[in-house]
């Protein structure tokens, strides 16, 4: 378990939250593949960001350092090979709800926007204007970990940020107990109504939410489960380790797997490795994504941002 202690990092944002280590059950035998099998790890204490990091926290960083974001940078030629020229233009990808869908194709809602960057969320002439407390958006992974370095902090393990996802709750399904929607009560900002092409919440309301807008779990952490799925330092496998044959070798600290085995065997020419996230996001719905859990987890390349991926931090003792 956790104390309620709270403290102020050396940068001034406030809202680190103390998770004591302990050896829990990481992952999960009952859902998707990519979580099985689930097995026993150790993981030491450390202090996690209370909420995502939000654009107001990401405006002070960029003021702070002049950071230039990968999507607000054009790709060069080399590192895509075979790609249009006239793709290689600064941009990002934009969920954008189709009126119909024909097949699983994901380009029938998800677009590359030229300009769509964490300033400019949906791309145009969109802006983060009465969104400043809302988890900023387009970061790849170099982004957060620039983020987190000026912060003087890191990003999360995938076992730092399961534990701490899961509140002390390690048998329950979702991060605050086995039913979805307790008692008609929403949780987390997830996909209410049919996904992609009906969203039953106010025309508002159908993208990210200000951070701490639903329940704390069981540690006082907000957000960890819907919202905008969160980077983690792991490199992707397909499957976790099989568990430990005896207590005495369980993983401590585990670091998940290696780069070369992180590819994606769909693109053999476009060598870029793959990162773990963690929690779902506003878009992760009962019809289409249940990965909404703790346990869940999802491969994302290094280089890619989009509408839906944002991030913490964390501090080790």
């Amino acid at each position: 378990m956790t104390s309620d202690v709270r403290a102020t990092d050396d940068t001034g944002f406030s809202g680190l939250v103390w998770v004591a280590g302990r050896t829990f059950t990481m992952g999960s035998n009952e859902h998707y593949p990519e979580e099985a099998p689930a097995h026993p790890v150790a993981v030491d204490g450390f202090w996690i960001d209370a909420t995502p990091v939000t654009n107001r926290q990401f405006a002070s960083f960029v003021k702070a350092t002049g950071h230039v974001t990968v999507a607000e940078r054009a790709p060069r030629a080399e590192d895509y090979p075979g790609a249009l020229p006239k793709m290689l233009r600064a941009g990002s990808l934009v969920f954008m709800p189709p009126k119909a869908i024909v097949g699983p194709d994901i380009t029938q809602w998800w677009s590359f926007k030229f300009g769509a960057d964490w300033r400019h969320p949906y791309g145009g002439r969109t802006d983060i204007r009465g969104k400043l407390d809302h988890p900023v958006v387009h970061i790849a992974y170099s982004d957060a970990k620039a983020y987190a370095a000026w912060a003087g902090k890191d990003l999360p393990t995938e076992a730092e940020w399961e534990l701490a996802a899961r509140g002390g709750l390690d048998d329950a399904e979702f991060a605050w107990g086995d039913e979805l929607n307790p008692e008609g009560k929403l949780m987390a900002n997830t996909w209410q109504g049919t996904f992609p092409t009906l969203s039953t919440k106010p025309a508002d309301a159908d993208r990210t939410s200000p951070v701490g807008s639903f329940p704390s779990n069981g540690y006082g952490i907000y957000d960890m489960i819907g919202n905008v799925w969160e980077w983690t330092s792991d490199f992707w496998s397909t499957r976790h380790p099989e568990p430990a044959s005896h207590s005495c070798c369980i993983p401590s600290n585990p670091r998940g797997g290696d780069a070369d085995a992180s590819y994606d065997p769909r693109l053999p020419d476009i060598r870029i490795p793959r990162r773990v996230l963690k929690g779902g996001s506003h878009l992760c719905a009962p019809n289409y994504c249940r990965r909404y859990r703790p346990a869940a987890r999802h491969a994302e390349p290094e280089d890619t941002s989009t509408s839906h991926v944002g991030f913490r931090c964390v501090k080790r003792a």
